[in-house]
């Protein structure tokens, strides 16, 4: 992706070829995710019969100056790149656009044809990158907010010793971050570090001064080696983990030594465990941190187990053991999950009428007749018989209660028809003669 020595090389291509010459045809695309704050139209008349005089650069940042404002101006972001027609210019991978392809390429945000018939266009395959047309381009953001160019305004070790003594966070975040120091990207700061040896993950402040000045040191050689081959990635040394980076884990290496992938500053990061090692201090807060990690997630997995027993009041599903389960039993080991399925189970009720079974009558008894549901509780129980009659309502009893006194109403009726037997028959008899 452009970091700073493709803008570089971009720049450098627009004051060799451009610089000087007018621009009689510009074409900005429609699109304001891109083309940001200004319509195509008022873009390209503010473009038209101007001169280029210069091309600038901060950090990942490029603009045009004019023979007047205002002036175009480029943030790359993830794809932005600069084309001449009939002239190299460096490609990269995530941004190149096909010698074949139609000109001007069909992700071409901004287009200019000057004086002398020379063509050259700003594309963007992805849209992350922000063209702007700016009176004064560095004194408003993004440039306003850059920290010191890392090309154009190196600094001494002494501020930067001083700066990263007071950064209290991982190495490979400080260099990506753009207000610390501009134009350093992710493949920069992965080399840069491997180069010094300091792993990605190293807070800044506890860097010596002597890992300090090598640090710098690095940062200065694999810029200025970028930059003189035009950030032609080929041309690269071969001992650079920049060659591996892309590869994939387990077969990526630099030199013989493995290299491995992790996450640093919010971006994935390549580093050699071999030769990038962190202090015993950082070292240790790892180790620790890991270890909380790995609590963290015993205590979630715990917590998901509990969650999974059956709440009181409903009723419990019996699931079938698995084989990891089984064959514990059958080691006759002891398992902490089914002592806590028997802790759930209950006894199942007895027969005999509740207490809560009394009330419901009463309660019937005042609300003369009128029925109220009841709503059942089921449990875990191998005997439906027991879950009916645990479960009965003050309804069921009442209409039992309906029942016998038709049961004995007709009795009663049949008894004054017909002579009883037993003593009160024999009484009957005797009173008829």
């Amino acid at each position: 992706m452009p970091e700073l020595p493709e803008v570089e090389a971009a720049r450098r291509a627009i004051e060799e070829h451009c610089v000087g010459k007018k621009i009689v045809k510009s074409v900005v695309a429609n699109d304001s995710k891109v083309i940001d704050g200004v319509s195509p139209k008022d873009f390209e008349a503010s473009l038209t019969g101007k001169t280029i005089v210069a091309s600038h650069r901060k950090g990942k940042n490029m603009w045009l100056q004019l023979d007047s404002p205002p002036f175009p101006s480029f943030q790359f972001g993830m794809t932005g790149a600069i084309y001449i027609k009939g002239i190299a210019v460096t490609k990269y991978k995530r941004s190149a656009v096909k010698d074949t392809d139609e000109w001007p390429s069909k992700y071409s945000k901004l287009f200019i044809e000057l004086d002398d018939g020379l063509e050259f266009s700003f594309t963007d395959k992805r849209r992350f990158a922000k063209v702007r047309l700016l009176d004064n381009p560095v004194s408003v953001p993004p440039i306003s907010e850059l920290g010191p160019d890392a090309l154009l305004e190196p600094m001494t070790v002494d501020e930067f010793y001083n700066s990263l003594s007071k950064k209290k966070i991982g190495i490979k975040a400080l260099l990506l971050d753009q207000s610390f120091i501009s134009g350093i990207g992710n493949w920069m700061a992965d080399e840069v570090l491997y180069q010094a040896r300091i792993h990605p993950l190293e807070t800044a402040s506890s860097l010596s001064k002597e890992s300090c000045v090598t640090l710098l040191k690095c940062i200065n050689e694999v810029i200025e080696e970028a930059v003189e081959v035009g950030a032609d990635s080929s041309q690269f040394p071969s001992n650079w983990i920049f060659h591996s980076r892309e590869k994939k884990p387990g077969k990526a290496f630099v030199d013989g030594k493995k290299i491995e992938f992790i996450t640093a500053g919010g971006r994935t990061s390549a580093y050699v465990p071999e030769l990038q090692k962190l202090s015993g201090n950082q070292a240790r807060k790892v180790v620790v941190e890991s270890s909380n990690n790995i609590e963290e997630s015993s205590n979630e997995e715990a917590t998901d187990s509990r969650k999974s027993k059956v709440p009181r009041g409903r009723k419990a599903t019996v699931k079938k053991p698995s084989s990891k389960r089984k064959s514990k039993e059958s080691n006759g080991e002891s398992n902490s999950d089914d002592d806590d399925d028997k802790s759930l189970r209950k006894e199942p009720p007895s027969r005999g009428k509740s207490k809560g079974r009394n009330e419901n009558d009463d309660q019937k008894k005042k609300s003369k007749g009128k029925k109220t549901p009841t709503k059942r509780i089921f449990e875990e129980s191998d005997d439906e018989d027991d879950v009916d009659n645990a479960s009965g309502s003050g309804d069921d009893d009442e209409e039992d209660h309906k029942v016998m006194s038709k049961k004995r109403g007709k009795a009663g009726s049949l008894s004054k028809g017909k002579v009883g037997s037993g003593r009160n028959g024999r009484q009957q008899k005797r009173v008829a003669k």
